[in-house]
């Protein structure tokens, strides 16, 4: 155990062992019946003799933070309340440039408590508000006997550092997966990333500057929202309405502010369940081409389609180099994996590679190389097949649970694919209070507010995940919604 002592201090020996200690117990950093070094030991990892050990310990033995057992050694007992430090200290206690960094650092930007609501609800909570499909449809067991079987043949290779770029088979895999969706590309042109938040990170930090103008959708994703205010660029949202981004709004926007970039959700919309059509998307890229302004496509969900036809992602009608498209693994395997990617042609790609790289030198190569694995033998595409048998039926047991739970005037576009219903509630209604309600009564939603370049139109509005709760947990959680509302 390393204890700091100071032996130019005037406070003895013994009483810096038992204050460290004793600040490490009441903190929580020692468990309760965790067993400390016996006093030879430690006094001959700190240099002291043993009686300044011992006299530390009775110290902490009269104060009932510690319990002596003879021949066994001494024990933490268990801290009941210590309300003096329940808190950190205030601000004048930490050291100066703690005080400073407030105001000189990067200042992240959070719309709600937690990463989208991401493990966020308790055990007993219907959690309606998170951005993932259902936890307990995550081929646990199948992945880890893919680990199981990479780390037999792969060995030492497996957890070394890998190439910044991502490891070269995952890569060729990503390439032919796109492909087969229509979207051609080629192992170079692929990078991969922890999950598609940090890709978009990567790209924000490449090609824009503070101050910048980023237009979005309106509304759209509270993490890229997030991001983006947080580095500093000027968010600008254009209209939607139920077939996405509304393209005859966008050139105007272009003329009057000269965006550096134009961020969206082509498929399945985060949060309203809106798929950009094909004539829209050629003209997205048309004004892409003519303004000279990347198109950032975030295709998160875009695998996860119930109804319709399918439509190629806007990279996919690129004529070179105008589109960034990213995805991401996580989504629909297991968030913890965060293995996402993006796919660019042209020379910005070496310096997102370089960006990669100074930030967190590669994306964990053992989870790629298992992404791979699970990938090439088909459990990915299984995996999918299943999920939108489940989530397809999901989304109609919400669809029939609004309709008969939700009061009048409560409207919504049924979704043709991916996770989220986009409801906009009575007039007269706040989703935030609304929510407020809701999660007192044990069910989490996502008030609208938070996926708003201007936060107060999103008041009407509230985004209910259909895919992460079971069809019963579903009409229970909708009922309470509806009794918040009446409330």
């Amino acid at each position: 155990m390393r204890i700091p002592i100071n032996r130019g201090s005037s406070d003895p020996l013994y009483v810096q062992i038992a204050g460290f200690l004793r600040q490490a117990i009441r903190g929580g950093n020692l468990d309760a019946k965790t067993r400390l070094p016996s006093s030879r030991r430690l006094a001959s990892d700190l240099g002291v003799t043993r009686i300044t050990v011992e006299n530390a310990y009775a110290e902490l033995e009269a104060e009932g933070l510690v319990a002596r057992r003879v021949g066994s050694g001494s024990y933490v007992l268990p801290v009941v309340s210590f309300p003096e430090f329940d808190d950190d200290p205030p601000d004048s206690g930490w050291p100066m440039w703690q005080q400073e960094v407030h105001p000189r650092g990067w200042n992240p930007c959070e719309s709600t408590p937690g990463p989208d609501g991401l493990g966020s609800c308790g055990h007993d909570m219907i959690d309606l508000a998170c951005g993932v499909g259902d936890s307990a449809r995550f081929p646990v067991d199948a992945f880890r006997k893919t680990i199981q079987k990479v780390l037999q043949r792969d060995g030492l290779e497996a957890v070394k550092y890998g190439d910044p770029r991502g490891y070269a088979p995952l890569r060729e895999t990503i390439a032919g997966l796109l492909a087969s969706q229509g979207l051609r590309t080629r192992p170079e042109n692929v990078l991969v990333t922890g999950g598609s938040q940090q890709a978009l990170a990567l790209i924000a930090l490449t090609i824009l500057a503070p101050g910048d103008v980023i237009v979005v959708e309106r509304p759209t994703y509270n993490g890229a929202l997030d991001l983006f205010r947080s580095l500093g660029l000027k968010v600008l949202g254009a209209p939607t309405d139920s077939e996405g981004l509304l393209t005859s709004e966008i050139e105007p926007l272009l003329q009057r502010h000269h965006p550096r970039a134009i961020y969206t959700v082509a498929n399945f919309a985060n949060p309203t369940g809106a798929c950009l059509t094909s004539r829209r998307r050629r003209e997205l890229v048309a004004l892409a081409e003519r303004y000279n302004v990347p198109v950032i496509e975030d295709d998160f969900v875009g695998d996860l389609r119930y109804d319709g036809k399918a439509q190629p992602s806007i990279k996919a009608i690129d004529p070179g180099g105008c589109v960034i498209y990213v995805s991401t693994f996580s989504k629909m395997l297991m968030p913890g994996l965060r293995v996402g990617f993006l796919v660019v042609d042209g020379p910005v790609f070496d310096k997102l590679r370089r960006v990669k790289r100074v930030h967190d030198l590669a994306t964990s190569n053992l989870n790629q190389r298992a992404v791979e694995a699970f990938v090439t033998v088909g459990g990915y595409e299984a995996h999918l097949r299943r999920s939108r048998h489940i989530y397809r039926r999901r989304r109609n047991t919400m669809i029939e649970a609004v309709d008969k739970h939700l009061p009048d005037g409560t409207t919504f576009a049924v979704p043709r694919g991916g996770l989220y219903l986009w409801l906009r509630l009575p007039d007269g209604e706040d989703s935030r209070a609304v929510a407020e309600k809701a999660l007192s009564r044990g069910v989490s939603v996502a008030h609208g507010c938070q996926f708003f370049d201007e936060e107060i139109e999103g008041v009407v509005y509230m985004r209910l995940n259909f895919a992460a709760s079971t069809r019963s947990q579903i009409e229970r959680g909708v009922k309470t919604l509806g009794i918040s509302m009446k409330a």
